[in-house]
């Protein structure tokens, strides 16, 4: 295998494949948006916050205890996941709960954990 082994080895365009890809393609505000979702998830600390309400609604107390972390970092993160409408937040007298936004984050969730456990 030389420094080329990703390469082909041989130039032959399969134009009908290409025009798929480019009739297909998203425009490149929604593919920015995208990648920009995707550096959300690539914080450890957020994902964590993720994987603890993809087991249930939780106050910011209960984060903070299940995660040992400080109220004030596990809000700071929370605002980061809300602004990206990852969470979903509610208020219930002098507590704020949240929860994953929807099935799309659940989503999101279990088939990355599956694909790392593979």
């Amino acid at each position: 295998m030389g420094k080329h082994a990703e390469c082909c080895e041989e130039h032959c365009v399969h134009t009908d494949l290409v025009n798929k890809v480019l009739k297909d393609l998203p425009d490149e505000d929604a593919l920015y948006d995208l990648a920009e979702l995707f550096k959300v998830f690539g914080d450890s600390t957020r994902v964590r916050i993720l994987f603890a309400l993809f087991e249930s609604e939780l106050c910011v107390c209960d984060i903070s205890e299940s995660l040992d972390m400080t109220q004030s970092a596990v809000s700071h993160q929370l605002q980061i996941l809300r602004t990206n409408k990852l969470v979903k937040s509610r208020r219930e007298g002098k507590q704020m709960y949240y929860s994953l936004a929807d099935n799309h984050v659940v989503t999101i969730i279990a088939q990355g954990l599956s694909h790392i456990l593979e």
